[in-house]
């Protein structure tokens, strides 16, 4: 999926005195207070890491609340959406007007009805609601489905997008993978034979032309 990436990272991390006798839950402590949350340093939001170090021995930073730095070697697992992005996540909550969706299990989204494309209905039938399409009614959006949908905005601070469902690439990703390419194949096919058809018509019409135009001449002759 896009919007993910993987980074290698040099750091130092900065501990209290404290902390000195257990360095190494220290580090984890203070790594995995940074996790789900945007860190402009990394340029993105931190889901995982690992990380080492090879600094037997610590700096020590004086001052009012003295501290020693120890360096890091990590690997970070880093998202950051951009505008265009296509993402996939799944629906949490349906409206007449809106699509809610949980990307990651973490990050909101909201596709509202003026980025949803106008081949899907809203629908209510058995008291569960829908969006389906009415190009093809197995092409459906419902509670608990996982779609495709393109990136238009990424609020950093709260980590919440909004998305649109505008291309004709983007919605239920169980029923793009699976028919998609059949329709498209549904649809070649139906082309064929309108040509075929057209070309069966223009050779009648052509057919039937000579056959007049030489009747048109014995007449005269």
């Amino acid at each position: 999926m896009e919007g993910l990436k993987v980074s290698e990272a040099e750091l130092m991390v900065y501990l209290q005195p404290s902390k000195s006798k257990n360095v190494s839950e220290a580090i984890f402590s203070e790594l995995s207070s940074m996790l789900f949350k945007f860190n402009e340093t990394f340029d993105g939001v931190l889901l995982a890491y690992s990380a080492s170090s090879d600094d037997k021995l610590a700096k020590i930073l004086p001052g009012l609340h003295p501290c020693f730095g120890v360096r890091l070697k990590a690997q970070l697992l880093l998202f950051n959406p951009k505008p265009s992005m296509i993402l996939e996540g799944k629906v949490v909550k349906l409206g007449e007007h809106s699509i809610h969706v949980v990307v990651l299990g973490f990050s909101s989204v909201t596709i509202i009805d003026e980025d949803i494309r106008e081949e899907f209905d809203y629908r209510v039938k058995h008291g569960k609601d829908s969006f389906t399409s009415t190009l093809n009614k197995r092409h459906k959006i419902e509670v608990g489905t996982v779609i495709r949908f393109v990136v238009k905005s990424f609020d950093e601070e709260i980590l919440h997008m909004s998305g649109s469902l505008l291309p004709p690439h983007t919605g239920n990703v169980n029923w793009l993978d699976k028919y998609a390419d059949e329709n498209l194949v549904e649809s070649n096919t139906k082309k064929r034979k309108d040509l075929q058809m057209m070309d069966h018509s223009k050779l009648k019409t052509d057919d039937h032309s000579i056959k007049k135009s030489k009747k048109h001449r014995r007449s005269h002759s």
